[in-house]
């Protein structure tokens, strides 16, 4: 395998979890609520996936777990925000908050301890091909399930009769109610399936990527795949370029103090979200007021008012 090859495998697996975890954030707020607790749920998500897969020795069971950990800080936040109406934004906070302290108390135990890798698939035949053979066929599966699931969020979304009403719910919750369209059972299962794609995200940090446990391993992961949903235009498509560029940005920090080019570490390690920051501003002043955003984004629903 040339290092072209190599840097872009590299490139591809640190898009994976920002990828996993921008499309249930683009699940959630086209049903019109705002979740900021990605962070926290992808670390929870890390450390319970860890924790199961080291005690169970199945990497099936810390996966399970991963996403049950996601969606049971997701279902907190939809109780607070959907259940007694607060702010979106300060629960989302909160939960971050809860999320990383919980992720740190349930890992405790397993710092430093390492486990095998998932595997990458091997297809004869097709993995040794040159040059294409590992970018198409030499991944490991979850690349290939955030593949799927990216073309299935962007089908459901566009030709679905359920996704025509969870985008219009999240346009105009009050219409939709109008028109009877269940608005909080919706977002009530919106936000789940986001927790739980911020769940998986966290399991491919600690079984796949590195793979062990740390705190704080997610780095700040879960706030730019916040800024992925927003430069994608709430499209899940567009999330998958978007991640690429992330992810690239990410790895090339990477090479960057390996090649010591005399710049300061923290510089370097600040870059992705420099990249992030930037990305914000070109979309924001590109885009003005022609925003794809949801009508209804972050705006409190309460039936009978």
């Amino acid at each position: 395998m040339g290092m072209t090859e190599a840097v872009l495998l590299t490139v591809i697996a640190a898009a994976v979890p920002l990828l996993l975890a921008a499309l249930g954030e683009v699940v959630v707020e086209r049903a019109g609520v705002l979740n900021l607790g990605i962070e926290g749920m992808m670390a929870v998500g890390a450390s319970c996936g860890f924790a199961a897969a080291t005690l169970s020795g199945s990497t099936t069971v810390g996966i399970v777990a991963a996403v049950a950990a996601g969606v049971a800080l997701s279902a907190v936040f939809a109780l607070l925000t959907l259940g007694f109406a607060a702010n979106q934004v300060a629960s989302g906070l909160a939960l971050t908050i809860m999320g990383l302290g919980l992720s740190g108390l349930i890992g405790a135990g397993f710092v430093g301890r390492t486990r095998e890798a998932v595997g990458r698939l091997d297809v004869p035949g097709l993995t040794d091909l040159p040059a294409v053979g590992p970018l198409l066929f030499g991944h490991d599966p979850f690349v290939y399930g955030a593949a799927a699931l990216t073309l299935g969020i962007a089908y459901f979304l566009k030709r679905s009769h359920p996704g025509l009403v969870l985008r219009s719910i999240g346009e105009n919750h009050v219409s939709a109610h109008a028109l009877g369209l269940p608005v909080l059972r919706v977002r009530v299962l919106a936000v789940l399936f986001g927790g739980a794609c911020a769940g998986l995200a966290g399991a491919y940090l600690s079984l796949v990527y590195t793979p062990f446990w740390s705190p704080g391993m997610t780095a700040g992961r879960g706030w730019i795949a916040l800024a992925l949903v927003v430069f994608a235009s709430w499209r899940p498509l567009r999330a998958a370029a978007g991640a690429l560029v992330f992810g690239g940005a990410t790895v090339l920090q990477l090479h960057a103090q390996a090649a010591s080019l005399g710049l300061p570490s923290q510089a370097l390690s600040a870059l992705p979200y420099l990249a992030t920051v930037v990305a914000l501003v070109v979309m924001s002043i590109g885009r003005g007021r022609t925003s794809a955003v949801p009508g209804s984004l972050g705006v409190p629903f309460v039936p009978d008012r």
